[in-house]
C-alpha cells in the first residue's frame, strides 16, 4: 500500500509539472548575445554574438518613431550607442530589460534645451491585463515592444552590461 501510494504521488508531481504551462522565466545556454542591434526603419532587432546573427524580432517602437529622443512625452525611441542595465521580472509588459537612457549626452542635451529627457525605455512585451496599450504598429512611449514569447527569450539570452545600438 505504500508504494501504491508513493507511486499515485509521483505521478501527481509529473502531471503537476507538466500543466504549468512552462514559466516566463527561460533558460539559454547558446553562444553569449555580445550587442543587440536595432533598426528602427526596418523595425527589426537582432541579437549578435560578435558578427553571427543568433535572433531576429519584428518590433514596434514608441509612437513618434522618427528621430532620436528628446524630451519626456515625445514619443520617439532613442537613437545611438547604449547599455542595457536592468530587468524586471514584474513589469507591466510582461518581462522587460532595460536601457541606459539618458545616458550623460542625453542629459547634457536636455538641460542646454531645458527639457526633461524622460527616461524608463525598455525593451518589453505586450501589456498585462489592466495596462493600455497604444494605437497603431508603433504604440509605446518611447520602449521597443515584442511579443511575450520573444520576449521570454530576449529576457534570457541578453545580459546586463550587453551594448544595444538603436540606428534610425
Amino acid at each position: 500500500m505504500l508504494k501504491a501510494g508513493r507511486l499515485l504521488f509521483v505521478l501527481a508531481l509529473l502531471i503537476l509539472a507538466g500543466c504549468g504551462g512552462g514559466s516566463k522565466f527561460k533558460t539559454y545556454n547558446g553562444p553569449e548575445v555580445t550587442q543587440v542591434f536595432v533598426s528602427k526603419e526596418n523595425r527589426k532587432m537582432y541579437l549578435l554574438h560578435n558578427e553571427e546573427v543568433l535572433k531576429e524580432y519584428r518590433m514596434a517602437l514608441g509612437f513618434t518613431p522618427a528621430g532620436h529622443k528628446g524630451q519626456y512625452g515625445d514619443g520617439r525611441t532613442p537613437e545611438g550607442l547604449y547599455t542595457i542595465d536592468r530587468r524586471n521580472p514584474n513589469s507591466a509588459f510582461h518581462l522587460s530589460i532595460g536601457i541606459d537612457y539618458p545616458n550623460a549626452r542625453d542629459l547634457a542635451e536636455a538641460e542646454r534645451l531645458g527639457v526633461d529627457p524622460g527616461g524608463d525605455i525598455f525593451i518589453h512585451g505586450q501589456p498585462n491585463r489592466g495596462v493600455s496599450r497604444g494605437k497603431g504598429p508603433d504604440w509605446t512611449a518611447g520602449c521597443i515592444a515584442v511579443t511575450n514569447k520573444e520576449m521570454e527569450e530576449i529576457y534570457a539570452m541578453v545580459r546586463d552590461g550587453t551594448p544595444i545600438y538603436i540606428a534610425p
